[in-house]
């Protein structure tokens, strides 16, 4: 009897082994961000990528609060997943690191005033576009001299080191323009500002941003030149469930009008003239 006895706790034990051995493996399976792509909600997290340096479209403020238009389009997007805003763990995603944070799982999407291109297209998928932006500038409000692009021409143009925004210009619009090449764009406002340099160049959104900052009221405005298309949409892994799961967010955020309303909080003090919603699946080139 007693090799019986044995040979039953060997079992049993082995039994135990194996059941707390399948419990484990079933807590390894994740998105690779540790939070819930499915979005079943009930505090699971979900990790969302954006700017932090962006005033009115993605910006960490002193205080550890997150705002801007990429912010809100993004908290609305996770509700619809089933995740509440305390759910959001909020992840930088600086422009130069965005495919990398997708692809290697880093966080469950991406909305980063991230332009839809085809080279970017290759690497993630895109749900929307959910803003249609242009490259445009800003000038002082009392500047009269610049009413069409051609006007930057023998004018100081800034835009931030390495930004392909103030080459457009100067290659296609303004031969003549004098490049300033900053840091950031707050060195670039500081120099408007100041009159050290006449124009900034960048997205629309983005300089509507800036312009629309308290202590920049009444001081800028934006040229509305419109000089390209930027669709911005929201960044995924390739082959990523969450496309279309987004794409009805996005639709059902303009339908319920949440989307008119975070453009006019976040852009309107600058008197930005945005684009109607774009549909989602249709690029503007």
């Amino acid at each position: 009897m007693k090799p019986l006895k044995v040979i039953l706790a060997a079992a049993v034990a082995l039994g135990l082994s194996l059941t707390a051995s399948g419990c484990g493996s079933g807590g390894d399976s994740g998105s690779g961000s540790g939070s819930s792509s499915g979005g079943a909600g009930g505090g699971e997290k979900i990790t969302v990528g954006i700017k932090f340096d962006q005033p009115g479209i993605g910006l960490k403020t002193p205080d550890g609060t997150y705002t801007g238009f990429d912010v809100d389009v993004a908290t609305y997007v996770a509700k619809e997943l089933g995740h509440d805003p305390g759910d959001i763990e909020w992840k930088e995603a600086k422009s130069a690191d965005r495919e990398t944070l997708l692809q290697r799982g880093d966080v469950d999407f991406i909305a980063a005033s991230y332009s839809i291109t085809p080279a970017r297209a290759e690497k993630v998928d895109f749900a929307g576009p959910y803003l249609l932006a242009h490259q445009d500038v800003l000038i002082r409000s009392d500047d009269g001299s610049i009413t069409k692009p051609e006007d930057l021409n023998n004018k100081k143009l800034c835009s931030v080191t390495g930004s392909t925004s103030a080459q457009n210009v100067k290659t296609k619009i303004a031969p003549d323009a004098q490049l300033q090449e900053y840091g950031g764009y707050s060195e670039c406002l500081t120099g408007l500002e100041n009159g050290v340099v006449d124009a900034l160049t960048t997205d629309d959104s983005i300089l509507a941003g800036y312009a629309s900052q308290p202590e920049f009221k009444g001081k800028f405005k934006l040229g509305g030149f419109r000089m390209s298309n930027e669709n911005y949409g929201i960044g995924v892994q390739k082959n990523s469930a969450l496309t279309a799961r987004i794409n009805t967010a996005l639709e059902k955020m303009v339908a319920d009008g949440s989307w008119d309303a975070a453009v006019e909080k976040n852009f309107g003090p600058a008197g930005y003239r945005n684009e109607p919603a774009p549909k989602t699946g249709v690029v503007v080139s």
